[in-house]
């Protein structure tokens, strides 16, 4: 059989760094790439030279500093999130290569038939979360993205690294002035990118919600951050509708339901851990680490 070679897409980013360097440390083949995935003739000329088994697409328009920025641009949103995206799945179809999309779940909010604390989002319920042009373009392209048959589809929620890096979800909250206090679905990248790994190269496809299992609180995390990383650290709280005030888009409030992932990683002998020990345990590690 073949040797697995990996091309990571939008090989500059912060997901895409530490993926690179997990596959390294696994002793695996691995290119990173900065091409466009809207430019066609670019992206398959990229496929063809490196010759990959296995494309995992961190590329994408998130916005700086934040969605906001999204508002403002979404004829740029929709060429990356929505054209780029699909070709270069598409492309990677054609090519006879798996794609893995690191996409998000920000594409639902509670609502009636999901309160806090009631049943979660599974992977078949339809997005409705409207409140941000990003996650729309999100929405959207994951109905068409699903029935690629090379294609699997992952999504994250307010990814959280070991360390304080500027993208992580623990940072931003951090340096707010006021956060909301609400429960959600948060992704720890240190337990959930080993299991991208092992599910591209078992070829699985379709969707899946790819958060810790359970949903934890803002208030929640940052007194774990203050417990075990920062002893003096201090936050306050502010409502929806008072954040409302100072944001321009919407922001996803969401529990995901992992059934689905739990239940495919156990065939594999891999557990990912529940959100509140999940954070618990990195925490530990940045403490170790120095980190503060």
């Amino acid at each position: 059989m073949a040797t697995n070679r990996f091309l990571i897409w939008g090989g500059k980013g912060w997901v895409a760094g530490h993926l690179e360097a997990l596959l390294k440390s696994q002793g695996k083949e691995v290119h990173t790439t900065t091409v466009r995935m809207e430019d066609r003739e670019a992206v398959q000329a990229e496929l063809d030279k490196i010759k990959p088994t296995h494309v995992l697409n961190c590329a994408g328009c998130t916005g700086r500093p934040n969605v906001d920025w999204c508002e403002d641009h979404k004829e740029q949103t929709l060429r990356s999130n929505v054209v780029g995206t699909l070709n270069l799945t598409d492309c990677c179809s054609l090519a006879g290569v798996h794609c893995t999309v690191f996409a998000t779940g920000c594409i639902y909010h509670y609502d009636e038939a999901h309160p806090i604390g009631g049943p979660a989002y599974t992977e078949t319920d339809p997005a409705n979360f409207t409140g941000s042009f990003y996650s729309r373009s999100k929405g959207h392209v994951e109905e068409l993205m699903k029935f690629y048959t090379n294609c699997l589809i992952l999504r994250l929620r307010m990814p959280v690294s070991d360390d304080l890096h500027p993208r992580n979800f623990v940072t931003k909250i951090s340096k707010y002035e006021r956060v909301v206090d609400i429960p959600n679905s948060n992704t720890i990248l240190t337990d959930l990118l080993p299991a991208s790994i092992l599910m591209a190269e078992h070829a699985d496809t379709g969707i899946y919600n790819f958060t810790n299992p359970g949903a934890i609180s803002h208030n929640e995390v940052l007194s774990l951050f203050r417990d075990i990383v920062r002893p003096d650290f201090t936050w306050r709280n502010f409502t929806v509708e008072e954040q409302a005030k100072v944001i321009k888009a919407g922001r996803s409030n969401c529990e995901l339901d992992t059934t689905k992932l739990e239940n495919k990683l156990k065939e594999y002998g891999y557990v990912v851990p529940e959100i509140h020990e999940a954070y618990r345990v990195c925490f530990e590690r940045m403490k170790a680490a120095g980190v503060n």
